[in-house]
């Protein structure tokens, strides 16, 4: 008999329950076509329909509404183990200390949080903002156990999982020749005066230099900053640019900037990371929560979708 895998059950549990593509991916933290694929796989695995769809709606099969209530209750059957095993390991009490980097999910943050402190409300749980001097958000000297960080980072011992994914965009200045553009490549902007994060940041600064494909020309830096507010500002002035992500749009829209989408670039994931050699029992419970709950998968597996 083929396996079905715990996070095969949640997605078909949650698309049976909002049975939208669209409002069952954002509670999964994973695109559309991600859900699709894994719906698809798990029908041809049992060879089975489990959906019907059309343009306009989706809907349970008759085999598909029979199954929902099992899947559900085995879900929940699962937490319940889970719940029982931290309950008799002492998990739910303490102090769980997350990092987040500035301007980084913090409403997935939030929402995590949220439901932590529901289902452990024994643990503090204590968020720590970090500025862009520090991608790892307290990972990389111990002074957080779990962060919501935006890879790559200097962590080669840590893991990942992905929460979500963003494009490209390029915060220019609003009199900048391409301002007026609904899109750009790369290379439009190479040559660009650019600011960008501190020296500490290390392999994250690079990524966000766009150093892979920059050659042999390297990077003019008009101004170094740690926070989203100093690099808006500066931007503002008519410094530089930079590169960030279509959140920062929303989140740090300001007067004397545009943002413009990048058209050929990777997307940028934001995950939450830990180190499982120093995971304490309140992080992990923390991760399981994430798995169970969320169904989020690996930096690999982001990579294939």
């Amino acid at each position: 008999m083929s396996d079905v895998t715990l996070r095969q059950l949640r997605y078909f549990a949650v698309l049976g329950e909002e049975l939208n593509y669209r409002r069952a991916a954002e509670r999964l933290f994973i695109t559309q076509p991600a859900l699709s694929t894994a719906i698809k796989q798990l029908e041809h695995q049992f060879g089975v329909v489990l959906f019907h769809r059309n343009t306009r709606e989706v809907a349970l099969t008759d085999l598909g509404a029979a199954w929902l209530p099992q899947v559900q209750q085995a879900l929940s059957g699962v937490e319940a183990v889970v719940d029982n095993l931290l309950l008799l390991s002492g998990t739910r009490r303490g102090v769980l200390r997350v990092g987040y980097l500035i301007g980084t999910g913090a409403d997935l943050l939030f929402r995590l949080v949220r439901h932590f402190e529901s289902a452990y409300p024994e643990v503090t749980v204590e968020p720590i903002e970090f500025d862009f001097a520090d991608p790892t958000a307290g990972l990389a000297d111990g002074s957080t156990e779990v962060a919501i960080i935006r890879p790559p980072v200097d962590l080669p011992e840590h893991r990942m999982l992905i929460l979500d994914s963003e494009s490209w965009v390029a915060c220019l200045p609003r009199d900048h020749r391409l301002a007026g553009r609904t899109e750009v490549g790369i290379a439009e902007l190479l040559d660009d005066p650019i600011v960008c994060a501190p020296l500490t940041a290390g392999t994250w600064r690079d990524y966000w230099l766009a150093m892979d494909v920059r050659g042999n020309r390297p990077p003019t830096i008009a101004a170094v900053a740690a926070t989203y507010e100093a690099e808006t500002t500066a931007i503002a002035r008519g410094l530089g640019i930079s590169f960030t992500t279509s959140s920062v749009a929303r989140f740090y829209d300001r007067p004397g900037i545009v943002y413009v989408p990048i058209s050929d670039r990777p997307l940028s994931h934001t995950a939450l990371a830990w180190n499982p050699a120093d995971l304490t029992p309140q992080a992990d419970a923390l991760v399981k929560l994430v798995q169970a709950r969320w169904g989020v998968g690996s930096v690999d597996d982001a990579e294939q979708h």
